[in-house]
């Protein structure tokens, strides 16, 4: 991997490389290239393609303008959830107000928030989507937050690479804020955030155990799960949280096996 070299102090440098661009479903090759200038440009350089639709390409290159090296260290992977299982924070850049309701924040808010927990060891991902639709409502819902480009609202199509190159500026702003190693916080393994990996395996317990209790009775389970990944992801929690919370799902969902094989009565 391409370690950027323009920050000097231990703590913007160990952070700026926690930090990750993840494209996803990019259509034109030239802004994959672009989004690798952008970044470059500001001393940052982990890309993350998913799923692009015509990559590598020659265009690609052409418009990374001397970022070649960030294009041959690129990685591809074929889901979102691939790109961001082992990250802490993943934000999502969108333009439009959705079904998924997610914190919102503006650009310097958001690299601050991602600077932060890089500062701190956490893996971050800053998520686009496609050039003409943008992220999915089920790509969204992976995101623990969103970020938002306030753009004129009469003429508010930004390109790819240009809102790359926005939260990119930012990001090396909030970087170079940071000068003092003393700004660094050691965390316990057991204290680290929760990685995308380990909420994903909880949420999915989650709602395979209000099944098993029929929490929904007969609703639609969806709303209830949008809610419930909202309340938690704002808790921010630790894998000793989630290996509790799972450990009291687990036994939710005995006491549930046994109550519909009646054994629930020779329990004391």
């Amino acid at each position: 991997m391409n370690t950027p070299v323009s920050f000097t102090d231990p703590v913007s440098l160990a952070a700026s490389a926690r930090l990750r661009v993840v494209l996803v479903g990019t259509q034109h090759p030239g802004n994959i290239g672009a989004a690798a200038r952008a970044l470059k440009t500001m001393g940052l350089a982990r890309l993350v393609l998913v799923a692009p639709e015509n990559y590598p390409a020659e265009e690609a290159y052409r418009r990374a303008a001397g970022a070649d090296d960030l294009l041959a260290d690129a990685t591809v992977v074929a889901t979102l959830a691939d790109a961001v299982a082992d990250c802490q924070l993943v934000l999502g850049c969108t333009a439009r107000s959705r079904r998924v309701q997610l914190e919102e924040h503006a650009p310097r808010q958001a690299a601050a928030l991602a600077v932060g927990r890089a500062a701190t060891g956490g893996e971050v991902a800053l998520v686009f989507g496609r050039e003409r639709t943008g992220l999915s409502n089920e790509e969204l819902q992976l995101c623990h937050a969103a970020v938002h480009i306030p753009a004129n609202p009469e003429y508010s199509s930004l390109n790819l690479a240009a809102a790359v190159q926005v939260l990119a500026y930012e990001l090396r702003l909030a970087l170079l804020e940071r000068t003092q190693v003393a700004d660094a916080v050691v965390v316990p393994p057991d204290e680290a955030p929760a990685s995308h990996a380990h909420m994903e395996g909880f949420f999915l317990q989650l709602g395979e155990t209000l099944d098993a209790i029929d929490f929904h009775k007969g609703r639609t389970p969806d709303s209830a799960m949008r809610k419930l990944r909202r309340l938690f992801n704002k808790a921010d929690l630790n894998e000793q949280e989630v290996r509790l919370l799972r450990g009291i799902l687990a036994d939710a969902q005995r006491m549930a096996r046994l109550a519909g094989s009646g054994g629930a009565g020779s329990l004391s």
